[in-house]
Order: C-alpha cells, then sequence, then structure tokens
C-alpha cells in the first residue's frame, strides 16, 4: 500500500511538470507573438506627400559638383552650360537594420505565418550651395529616413529604400529652394548688376 502510494504521488508530480512545461512554453509563445504583433504595426517605406508638380527656378545655374542624373527636380529643370551661376550637390546614404531577438522568433508561430522579423532603413542626407563668383548665395541641407519590415518570406531590396530616400530627401530640398526662390532670384539679378560694369572697365 505504501508503495502504490508513493508511485501515485509521483505520477502526480510528474503530470504537474508536464503541465507546467507546457505552460511555459505556451506562454513563450503568446509573449513573442504579441512582440512580433508589435512589429507589424512598424511603418513601411514612408509614402511620398502629396506636392505640387516640380518647377524650374526662376533663374538658371550650371553644375559645378554632382551627378546631373542625381539632382532635386527644381535643379535639374534649372541648369545652363553657360551661366555664372554654379550649384553644388551631394548625397550620402547610410544604412541601418533592426531585428527581433532569435530567442523569441525561433519559437513563435507567427514567425512562420509571416510576422515582421525586423526593419530595414535607409537614411539620405543632401546639401546644395548655390553660389556666383564668391558669393553663396543659399545652401540648404536635408535628411530623410525611410524603412520597411521584413518577413521570412518577403523583404525590402536595398535598391528599393536607397531610390525612396533620395526622393524624399530630394524634395525636401526643393520645397526649400521653392520657399526661398524670391529671394534667390533677387541675389542672383544683384550679383549680375553688380558684375555688369566690372565687365564693361
Amino acid at each position: 500500500m505504501m508503495v502504490a502510494g508513493r508511485r501515485a504521488r509521483e505520477a502526480g508530480r510528474g503530470k504537474r511538470g508536464v503541465a507546467r512545461r507546457a505552460a511555459f512554453t505556451l506562454t513563450l509563445w503568446f509573449a513573442a507573438a504579441g512582440v512580433l504583433g508589435c512589429s507589424v504595426q512598424q511603418p513601411a517605406v514612408a509614402p511620398a506627400l502629396a506636392q505640387a508638380p516640380a518647377r524650374p527656378l526662376p533663374f538658371k545655374g550650371r553644375l559645378a559638383d554632382g551627378d546631373a542624373s542625381e539632382l532635386p527636380p527644381a535643379v535639374a529643370m534649372s541648369l545652363s552650360s553657360t551661366s555664372a551661376v554654379e550649384f553644388f550637390y551631394r548625397e550620402e546614404l547610410t544604412h541601418d537594420e533592426n531585428h527581433v531577438p532569435l530567442s523569441i522568433t525561433a519559437f513563435a508561430p507567427a514567425t512562420y505565418a509571416g510576422a515582421p522579423l525586423g526593419d530595414r532603413g535607409v537614411t539620405a542626407f543632401a546639401s546644395l550651395s548655390i553660389v556666383e563668383g564668391d558669393k553663396v548665395l543659399g545652401d540648404y541641407t536635408a535628411t530623410a529616413h525611410v524603412s520597411k519590415s521584413y518577413s521570412l518570406y518577403a523583404e525590402p531590396t536595398h535598391r528599393e529604400l536607397e531610390h525612396a530616400a533620395r526622393a524624399a530627401v530630394r524634395e525636401k530640398i526643393d520645397r526649400k529652394l521653392y520657399r526661398d526662390a524670391d529671394r534667390l532670384a533677387q541675389a542672383v539679378a544683384g550679383a549680375g548688376s553688380l558684375a555688369t560694369p566690372a565687365a564693361g572697365q
């Protein structure tokens, strides 16, 4: 009788141990699903803001530094190889990536259903200087960041993210130029009128 009772108690402890392990496993899975569920809300590549069509600046300039195929639209539409005004433009890109810990995703059912495992992003920095002779008419800088989550089955390409970041930062430079267009036009006209008598001497 004593042996039978001891075996019964051991069997009971074994069942409780299995139940506790099962409960712990389910808790881990639910926690992982919760973390990944939050990841689903991470922003994708930021949609372009509604904007007016690009238009040229009220003056022309020549590209002194930069790639003519990679310019803000307002600058690209205002190029002239014979202008005394010069554009100096450059862009820089940096990449970043964030991961949900593997210790969580490896045991989460949501992982295999396509939940995000992390996100990749690109930050674009741009600077534009407008110069005539030794006079700086304008200096402009802008930064834009885009990101997109990835899963076990799909991920954004670096090219896609870079293209979105470049487009966003160029649009910011254009907005600054349009806000400053009147002042720039007056500065260019003033610099030209000062240069004309000197050229005639």
